[in-house]
């Protein structure tokens, strides 16, 4: 049985990816520090070690066992907090992968790693979307500059010490389980905000687009890229794979969006625009179709009805003090 090592398997996008690197017949191991992730999103099936990717266990995990693959998505997920406390964000999401990738140079271990890198900020806005794997790259935050910092570091590792990686540019990525805090969460705050029947509150004029991707093909796209055959390893782009749709959707479509599928008339309220976020943003994966066989499956109304369903049975599962009361 080969084996999956899934940093951030706790959280919103691991845990689809762990759950269906088990439904393919892997073994699982699950590393999270719980800071964002839930254990209640673990699978049954997976074996878990509560650690943080900047630990010296992880270290001692990746040295003493044998993995396949390594799926890297534990991080710093919001831009917000990334604007607010960027020395804290470069310390999670440089650092805490400097420190995997040289735990698995020490040992001389050949697990492939697939690194969860961001398409909605890493090429910032200084080109017109949707944006292929080779455009200009420009973030806006710190966070897309520690994800791009790190794609350099991967493609290092690969040149210099043939270390096997791939980095996914994914879009806004929504779907179960989503996380209702940061950007990314905006599926998810809205499909609460419904159910209890409060107003859309959209930061700036709403116009601002997002390449919405539903979790499922994005589980699927981490999936082949750590189990097909990758390109030669040459410069930075050579093993960056975009996953989107190719179509930008602007916030207040969404909300519009939810409220059909909800049958809601629950009010839009619009709040000042927030520094550090992009006004449009879209992938072109036309290369993911093409090297990697990945392409998605399902269309934004059917993710987002999809999305809905699932928030609205969790709301009707919890009792009335749970019900989204941070939100």
């Amino acid at each position: 049985m080969p084996n999956a090592l899934v940093t951030g398997g706790a959280g919103f996008i691991g845990s689809h990816v762990a759950d269906l690197f088990l439904a393919n017949g892997w073994g699982v191991t699950v590393v999270d520090d719980l800071s964002s992730g839930k254990r209640e999103n673990l699978p049954a099936e997976a074996r878990f070690h509560e650690i943080g990717i900047n630990s010296p266990e992880l270290v001692r995990l990746v040295t003493e066992q044998k993995f396949e693959v390594i799926a890297h998505l534990a991080g710093q997920i919001d831009v917000r907090k990334s604007v607010a406390d960027p020395i804290a964000d470069a310390t999670t999401n440089i650092l805490g992968t400097v420190n995997l990738m040289e735990a698995l140079r020490a040992a001389g271990a050949k697990a492939r790693v697939v690194f969860t890198s961001t398409g909605g900020a890493v090429y910032g806005d200084f080109n017109t979307p949707p944006n292929f794997e080779t455009y200009t790259k420009d973030p806006e935050s710190p966070y897309a500059i520690a994800k791009l910092s790190t794609e350099y570091y991967l493609a290092y590792y690969g040149r210099v010490h043939n270390m096997e990686s791939a980095a996914l540019r994914f879009g806004n990525v929504y779907g179960p389980r989503q996380d209702p805090h940061g950007e990314a969460g905006v599926v998810a705050i809205f499909c609460g905000r419904i159910l209890d029947n409060r107003p859309l509150t959209i930061f700036g004029d709403g116009r601002q687009t997002r390449d919405y991707v539903y979790v499922g093909d994005v589980a699927r796209a981490v999936f082949l890229a750590a189990t097909v055959p990758l390109p030669e390893k040459e410069k930075l782009d050579a093993r960056a794979f975009n996953i989107g749709t190719g179509e930008g959707t602007s916030v207040l479509e969404i909300a519009r969006l939810l409220q059909d599928t909800a049958a809601s008339n629950v009010p839009i309220e619009f709040a000042p625009h927030r520094p550090g976020e992009q006004q449009e943003s879209s992938v072109n994966a036309d290369k993911a179709l093409k090297l990697l066989g990945w392409a998605p499956q399902l269309t934004l109304a059917e993710g987002l009805a999809e999305t809905f369903r699932w928030f609205e049975q969790q709301w009707g599962e919890s009792s009335p003090s749970f019900r989204w009361a941070s939100w």
